[in-house]
């Protein structure tokens, strides 16, 4: 009986997420009507407003057009297309994403007031391919792209809009509030580059949806905000039970350039207002996977990373939610904390989080004087349920994970690699180890982990207490590669028979991925401007090369208990 029984609590545990049920489909159809050239100095919105489905529109490569541009109501379901006035082999084929240095050729769009771009209430099928768009040298703008604000009903909303290799971004001294207010459905950005979207005493995004319900794609580009980079929710819809859904990121790169860190070299002498890299307060069938997110330091929060934090933001929203998150195969490096789940919102009514799996990611440099905090790699609050951490390797100096406010029902912590650190696996108000898991995680799956410089006689059995990191037996743990060599004593020791930590080489066999080409050979996060910094192009059958040196691991004290709890805020 006693077998059955945790059979059952095993089977109740691993409740996986449903991956996003509808795909934005970002496939180019050739244009099939009119061809309509807009020489510079015409008037683009009066191209906008006589086009028919299936035209496209051609701009002057270099002209610079001056807007705000609205996207009007068309019949039927033909694509108006707006790109350069090039041929094909003149533009990066589909699937490369563009930089700065493509800007040279590409016709301009800009706004000294309002947004650059704003579709009208229900408008559809745009595509821009190969264009900058941005605000009037030094100007301040709050969105430079507003795909629906206010709509009551789905009708209203804008869809099936496209950003195809573009170049959005805020002026580089006076910032911008927000890249893409993705409030639409069957929307998109792909292949792009968004820098810039930044603020002081406000939050920005490079993409913020709330009131719009997918599906959304969001697919290799450079990401770029001092806020959150990406997130969706953070202001009530005001489409009653609306919550954005389907809605995949995959193969970005999410950075916050560290010439807005005070004390580092290069710093501009703006206090832009950071908080985050990617965060979810009202969303659910989320596929974040195969994607590079760096530099998140203590400044107007506590610097934790990937944020999942249901909030019904200003009251009017209790149906907000956070479920069916998919969070893999990604690099999360050069930040203060790792990944913060809450499971209600500890302010207003709302939906419990539930069924978020955080697997196969490689978390590096979690922690230390340089980005502030206290280097926690999992924070779980308020009765999260049904959250599985699986086959992640990582490298923080504070605890693998804080808990309060439970239980935390059907969680899962299975084949991982991290140190064990002062604390652990603690909660408030509980020692490390057993006694947190018995009072804040009831029928946990803890099993299987290698746990370096842990006590053993503190945690379940079926785990691994190697005495250091070294002894782990990693490829080459000063050069960064954290793959197991072949005599490791954890060779194939995971729980599927496969090594613990994350799964190098299924990433490469079995994924497209970007490579992670340096700019130099240094492990230095990109210290950036308006410039390219890491990039990250989908090549066919890419390997992953993960070629990150060791920031120096200070295995520190971390606070106590009662110290140790860091919420993830609230965002206007």
């Amino acid at each position: 009986m006693g077998r059955l029984a945790l059979s059952v609590a095993v089977v109740a545990a691993a409740a996986s997420p449903e991956l996003p049920r509808v795909h934005v489909d970002t496939t180019l159809v050739p244009p099939s009507g009119a061809t309509v050239m807009v020489q510079a100095g015409a008037s683009l919105q009066a191209a906008l407003d006589a086009a028919q489905p299936g035209d496209a529109i051609l701009l002057e490569p270099g002209a610079i057009y001056a807007g705000p541009f609205t996207l009007p109501v068309k019949p039927g379901s033909g694509w108006i297309t707006l790109r350069p006035a090039l041929s094909d082999d003149h533009l990066p084929p589909p699937g490369t994403r563009v930089d700065p240095s493509s800007a040279s050729r590409m016709p301009k769009l800009e706004s000294g007031s309002g947004a650059v771009v704003i579709a009208a209430p229900g408008a559809h099928h745009y595509r821009f391919i190969g264009l900058e768009l941005r605000p009037r040298p030094d100007t301040f703008l709050y969105n430079l792209v507003t795909l629906g604000t206010t709509e009551t009903s789905l009708a209203e909303l804008p869809h099936h809009i496209i950003f195809d290799r573009c170049y959005l971004h805020g002026d580089r001294a006076k910032g911008t509030r927000r890249g893409i207010a993705m409030n639409s459905s069957h929307s998109a950005v792909v292949d792009s580059y968004l820098s810039d979207f930044k603020e002081a005493g406000a939050d920005s995004q490079a993409v913020l949806g709330w009131n719009g319900v997918g599906p959304f794609a969001i697919v290799n580009n450079y990401l770029e905000a001092a806020g959150e980079n990406v997130m969706f929710g953070g202001a009530d819809p005001t489409i009653s039970g609306l919550v954005p859904a389907d809605i995949e990121v995959r193969q970005n790169h999410l950075a916050k350039p560290l010439e807005w860190k005070a004390g580092e070299p290069g710093y501009r002498g703006t206090s832009w207002t950071v908080k985050n890299l990617f965060e979810l307060k009202n969303a659910r069938r989320v596929l974040v996977d195969q994607n590079l997110l760096e530099n998140d330091w203590v400044q107007a929060q506590n610097g934790f990373a990937v944020l999942f934090t249901v909030r019904n933001q200003d009251g009017s929203a209790p149906w907000s939610v956070v479920e069916d998150v998919t969070f893999t195969h990604n690099v999360v490096r050069h930040a203060a904390n790792g990944v913060n789940v809450l499971g209600q919102d500890d302010l207003q009514p709302s939906q419990p989080s539930h069924r978020i799996l955080i697997g196969n990611n490689l978390f590096d440099d979690i922690g230390a004087a340089r980005w502030g905090g206290g280097g926690f790699l999992f924070q779980l609050l308020a009765t999260a349920a049904d959250v599985t951490i699986e086959h992640n390797t990582a490298l923080q100096t504070g605890n693998i994970l804080f808990a309060e406010r439970g239980p935390h029902r059907g969680f899962v912590y299975r084949d991982n690699i991290a140190p064990h650190n002062q604390y652990g696996i603690i909660g408030n108000g509980t020692g490390p180890g057993k006694p947190t898991l018995a009072a804040y995680f009831p029928g946990a799956v803890v099993r299987k982990n290698v746990i370096a410089g842990g006590p053993p006689d503190l945690y379940p059995e079926d785990n691994f207490f190697p005495a250091s990191l070294a002894q782990i037996g990693f490829v080459d743990l000063p050069a960064g590669d954290y793959r197991l060599a072949p005599n490791s004593p954890y060779k194939h020791a995971a729980s599927d028979g496969q090594d613990p930590g994350a799964d190098f080489q299924g990433l490469a066999s079995d994924r497209t991925v970007g490579s992670i080409v340096h700019a130099s050979a240094s492990d230095e996060p990109p210290g950036g401007g308006s410039g390219p910094r890491t990039t990250w192009r989908r090549r066919g059958a890419l390997r992953l090369i993960v070629g990150l040196a060791l920031v120096v691991i200070a295995v520190a004290a971390a606070a106590t208990a009662s110290a140790t709890r860091q919420r993830g805020g609230r965002h206007a």
